[in-house]
């Protein structure tokens, strides 16, 4: 029996936080910086309601149900055809549609399942204490930090992981695992790995040409930060969609303010032990 890919295995951490997320409008991927993603599902250049709401929906399918790259693509270009949704980025090309789908379907798909896997984390935190850092070495072009990182146990309250949690990027497969003391002295180690200092880097915005400082070194900008992790995010959203046309901002600041935060069950996927 083939082994599921990445993700591909819902459960119901992961089913939660996507389906609590606002449909947000948004033109630009730098729109909502890092963890306002917690609290809104955007698409780029998607702007209208209805539009929305169908792509939020053929993205949670496949986060329920498992459903494949390719379902999603069929749902996608449904979707697009329905709501007359044209002049997005990737459309004239089918190479270009291909990344795109992708871009949306695998983004959203890793960043909801790391954020149902922070719940989980936290929620055995006192039993696994330090987490592994694993890269996936089947990705075309490794990143060179995330295979240094590979292998190194930190321990789960080390401020490290608020900016390193994977998904560390665009297309980046890294996965963090819930270990206990048990695995230190199995690996041979006498506690948990420091903290890798690997620098930082400066980044400006090509929108706004708003300067970034201090992104870490092997972090796509916009990727440093832990999914799921923020609660406090209300006030951020709040902000964008106030500035949202008449009647569309006032329903999603409403809605904002209506968000659940329910409790997590400490159930484990099969796989969170290495």
């Amino acid at each position: 029996m083939p082994t599921p890919a990445y993700g591909s295995l819902p459960f119901a951490e992961q089913i939660q936080f996507f389906r609590r997320k606002v449909n947000l409008p948004s033109q630009h991927w730098t729109d909502l910086w890092q963890a306002a993603h917690d609290r809104a599902f955007v698409v780029a250049g998607a702007m209208q309601a209805d539009l929305l709401a169908d792509l939020h929906a053929a993205v949670l399918k496949g986060i329920e149900q498992g459903t494949t790259l390719e379902t999603f693509r069929q749902d996608f270009e449904a979707i697009v055809a329905k709501r007359g949704w044209t002049g997005w980025t990737g459309e004239d090309t089918p190479a270009g549609r291909a990344w795109r789908t992708r871009v949306i379907y695998e983004t959203n798909l890793r960043t909801s399942y790391a954020a149902g896997r922070w719940a989980q984390i936290q929620a055995v935190k006192s039993e696994r204490p330090y987490l592994l850092y694993r890269h996936n070495d089947n990705v075309l072009h490794p990143r060179p930090l995330h295979q240094a990182w590979d292998g190194k146990v930190i321990h789960a309250d080390d401020p490290w992981w608020q900016t390193h949690y994977p998904p560390n990027g665009w297309g980046c497969q890294c996965t963090a695992f819930a270990v206990d003391e048990a695995y230190l002295r199995r690996q041979g180690k006498m506690g948990p790995d420091p903290a890798p200092d690997d620098g930082t880097y400066d980044w400006r915005n090509p929108k706004t040409g708003e300067l970034v400082k201090g992104i870490p070194n092997g972090i796509d900008p916009g990727w440093a930060y832990t999914p799921g992790a923020s609660l406090n995010m209300d006030e951020f959203v709040a902000g964008k969609v106030a500035k949202l046309p008449g009647m569309l901002g006032k329903a999603l600041s409403e809605a904002v303010s209506m968000l659940p935060v329910a409790p997590v069950a400490p159930d484990l996927p099969s796989d969170q032990e290495p």
